[in-house]
């Protein structure tokens, strides 16, 4: 077992609080907003029902949960407790649902 000094396996992907990571994507606008939504059951991880804020999200992860009226939809491309600039936060995900402005095919 590892003290709080070792250094990472280098096979162990790194992990974040879902909650914070929420937060720092700017999805909410406070860590405790975020937490409600993911008690509540209404956001899924990789498919999964999550109800802990603790949990941990992955890069590659997906992640669905509701924001106002719509379904958000995104991937986990970098993580970071920082809650920075807009443009920053843009940089932690990719939107996987489809802009309303889009042509259905």
């Amino acid at each position: 077992m590892a003290g709080p000094g070792a250094r990472p396996s280098k096979d162990v992907q790194p992990k974040l609080r879902l909650d914070k990571w929420l937060f720092a994507a700017r999805f909410f606008k406070n860590r405790e907003l975020a937490a409600e939504v993911i008690e509540s059951g209404h956001l899924r991880l990789n498919g999964q029902r999550c109800k802990k804020p603790g949990h941990g999200v992955a890069e590659g992860d997906t992640l669905t949960f509701p924001q106002g009226r719509a379904i958000r939809v995104i991937r986990v491309l970098a993580l970071s407790d920082r809650r920075g600039p807009a443009q920053e936060a843009q940089l932690l995900y990719h939107d996987l649902a489809p802009t309303a402005d889009a042509p259905l095919e």
